[in-house]
């Protein structure tokens, strides 16, 4: 039976102008969608009520466009924002399409191409400030290689740090509330992508000149491909301050880059990912980089995007009823789930440890509990197939 499942105001849902634009092109076909313009996507997205829109410089403005172009086709861009309510959630700059990037952008081999990079960057993040993106998102998608050989990672990395560096400098310089999103990915397009897992960037972020203005960007396709938990990737990015901005879409192990419709493959998993992200207080968007299938003509790009949005409104309310059920509490109790956040012995003291080694411990009472696991989350699955 289908239920009514309503937006509310501090879900934020956002969407890509190349994810709703997307005509279904692939590497083995043409378009199967006609263009979608610019106006019409907002008029749809706000619609079905989303929040904001992100964009890449050159969905937006025309690539090696006039001033005056791009001028018209920016306050084109700005009325509609205004006529539709939506905001400006997210920019990027599109690092990848042009065959200038073949070789990488910030790590091309070539000076010039890097150069090049950067203020293709700066000019779109002076667009970003006047739209008021609070977000700006760096995917790395031709940084990287197919043979070792053809690239030292050391120096590669150092460029990379160089290039956010500047460009933090730049922001800081100019006086934008503007943060940046690293975005991982293990391959696609190159053979291997630097930064490739949200631990990557976690830890290249901690070099960085100014690492308080940069975080993560996790999607859940590019943490999937490598068979890796996305929960446990976005959990950590919580927890080290860092969850910027997230990308919500579906993706299945050890495929190419789907970019399905969020919920459609994983949904034990955007299960516990969906209660997390409510749960910890994240407030920033839940933009989905995703597209509807090739099959789809321009009405099935709505379906797609509604079901974006209502599977993420059905995951939110069924984690809401797990979360009130007293045979929940009850078995979380039992595993001691909630003993986890008591600390184990404090801060060091000299105090301390002689108090610890001092302890005795019974090794075989403890190896004989049992968490009861197994009943906890067959409630989560019982809630998940509403049969709870």
């Amino acid at each position: 039976m289908s239920k009514d499942l309503h937006v509310r105001s501090t879900d934020k849902f956002s969407f890509g102008l190349w994810t709703v634009g997307n005509r279904g092109r692939d590497p083995f076909g043409e378009a199967v969608r006609p263009k979608i313009e610019v106006s019409d996507m907002l008029r749809g997205l706000a619609d079905i009520g989303v929040y904001g829109v992100s964009f890449h410089d050159d969905d937006l403005m025309t690539f090696g466009a006039s001033e005056p172009q791009r001028r018209a086709e920016l306050d084109a861009f700005k009325k509609d924002l205004e006529a539709t309510g939506l905001k400006c959630t997210m920019a990027t700059t599109n690092l990848f399409y042009h065959p200038v990037f073949k070789d990488g952008a910030f790590t091309s081999n070539d000076p010039q191409v890097r150069k090049y990079a950067i203020q293709k960057v700066m000019r779109n993040l002076d667009v970003a400030a006047e739209l008021g993106a609070p977000v700006y998102v760096f995917w790395g998608g031709r940084e990287g290689v197919e043979s070792p050989t053809a690239k030292d990672t050391r120096d590669a990395l150092s460029r990379y740090a160089e290039a956010l560096d500047f460009l933090a400098g730049y922001v800081k310089d100019k006086g934008y509330d503007i943060k940046f999103a690293l975005e991982p990915k293990p391959n696609e397009p190159r053979g291997d992508i630097y930064l490739p897992t949200v631990g990557h960037a976690l830890a290249f972020i901690e070099t960085l000149q100014h690492s308080e203005m940069v975080g993560v960007n996790p999607e859940v396709a590019h943490e999937t491909m490598s068979g890796l938990s996305f929960y446990q990737g976005v959990a950590q990015a919580i927890w080290q301050g860092k969850l910027f901005h997230i990308d919500l879409n579906d993706q299945r192990i050890g495929r190419f880059d789907q970019d399905f419709r969020f919920g459609s493959e994983g949904i034990k998993d955007h299960f516990f990912l969906v209660r997390l992200l409510e749960n910890s207080g994240y407030e920033g968007v839940k933009h989905f980089d995703a597209h509807a299938y090739r099959t789809e003509d321009v009405e099935g790009v709505w379906d797609f995007a509604r079901g974006c949005i209502r599977n993420y409104l059905a995951f939110a309310e069924k984690a809401r009823e797990f979360d009130a059920d007293p045979r929940v509490a009850e078995a979380m109790a039992y595993t001691g789930v909630a003993e986890l956040a008591v600390p184990t012995v404090g801060p060091y003291t000299p105090e301390a440890a002689a108090g610890l080694m001092a302890e005795t411990f019974d090794v075989d009472t403890l190896a004989k509990r049992g968490f009861g696991i197994e009943k906890l989350d067959q409630l989560a699955v019982d809630h998940i197939l509403g049969i709870a």
